[in-house]
């Protein structure tokens, strides 16, 4: 938690953000991540200074536990000063215990914010689902709370300005604004209208910039002409010698499938919904089906 303190901005962590989007996928499967079509609704998870402390917390965790389909776990929140903003105890349940800073005792409209990130552990530890090291696990969870509809409480909760500054969570305010993004070009929602915080609105264009950047890398047809004639270079390069070509800056990568010279050229290149990679014939216009995600990808090989 970012409280008064500096608020790193960019997309230092984004491969790992994408490989978290494509782990979802993994273990997920399409049908199951398409079941959090709906994300939390603002005014599911509101909380005035009016609200009763406690009973407020509760009723808000109730409705997050709904939300990721934890039917048979209850959660007991406390507050207590720590350093981080909130922590949860991953037993083997059906209670867990989920504490948060005393900071949220007078900030309480995001309550939300914290208990959707600390109720997604929750979720990920009963599908056994995590990264190796604390850094990358919790930036898993950060993503898996965004894709799967209740992080945007995260990104709202992040406010900045010359006095003061909070951020909540592992991710720049610009990666929250990606996972956002890219949850809702693939769901077709519109959050804009859910923000309280300008900045976040800031940090959501930005990560949508982004988001739409993805969907414009060759060998897809929506690629800017700079980027079809450097695809257009680097297939030449492969079809005369075979191998690769293009350099680790570019998305795709060439290989031959089992013939010799461009007969059996493919090319490998990230789908711009999940990241997993995609491998297709080099022969023009082709029409590709993503296996784990079901993205329909218009391609010019």
């Amino acid at each position: 938690m970012a409280n008064d303190g500096p608020v790193m901005h960019g997309y230092p962590h984004l491969e790992t953000v994408r490989s978290a989007i494509t782990a979802l996928y993994k273990r997920l499967s399409y049908d199951t991540v398409h079941t959090f079509a709906t994300s939390v609704a603002p005014v599911d998870v509101a909380f005035c200074d009016q609200d009763d402390l406690h009973m407020g917390a509760q009723r808000v965790a109730r409705e997050l536990v709904r939300h990721y389909h934890l039917p048979d776990a209850r959660m007991i929140v406390s507050f207590r000063e720590m350093e981080h903003a909130a922590s949860v105890e991953l037993a083997a349940g059906p209670e867990y215990f989920i504490e948060l800073n005393d900071r949220f005792r007078t900030h309480r409209r995001d309550i939300g914010a914290a208990l959707s990130h600390e109720i997604m552990h929750v979720y990920l530890h009963r599908l056994d689902l995590s990264f190796p090291g604390t850094r990358d696990n919790e930036i898993l969870t950060d993503v898996a709370a965004t894709y799967l509809g209740a992080g945007w409480l995260l990104l709202d909760a992040y406010r900045e300005d010359a006095a003061s500054s909070q951020k909540l969570g592992y991710l720049t305010p610009e990666e929250f604004g990606y996972v956002l993004a890219k949850r809702s070009l693939a769901f077709g929602e519109a959050p804009e209208t859910w923000f309280t915080s300008p900045q976040a609105y800031t940090a959501y264009t930005k990560g949508l910039a982004q988001a739409r950047h993805d969907e414009q890398q060759p060998p897809l047809t929506a690629a800017g002409r700079a980027g079809r004639r450097r695809y257009a270079k680097d297939r030449r390069y492969a079809q005369d010698h075979g191998v690769r070509g293009p350099a680790s800056s570019v998305p795709y990568v060439f290989s031959t499938a089992g013939a010799q010279g461009g007969d059996g050229l493919r090319v490998a290149f990230p789908c711009p919904t999940c990241h997993q990679r995609v491998r297709v014939p080099v022969r023009g216009r082709v029409r590709a089906r993503c296996g784990l995600c079901h993205t329909v990808l218009e391609c010019d090989t």
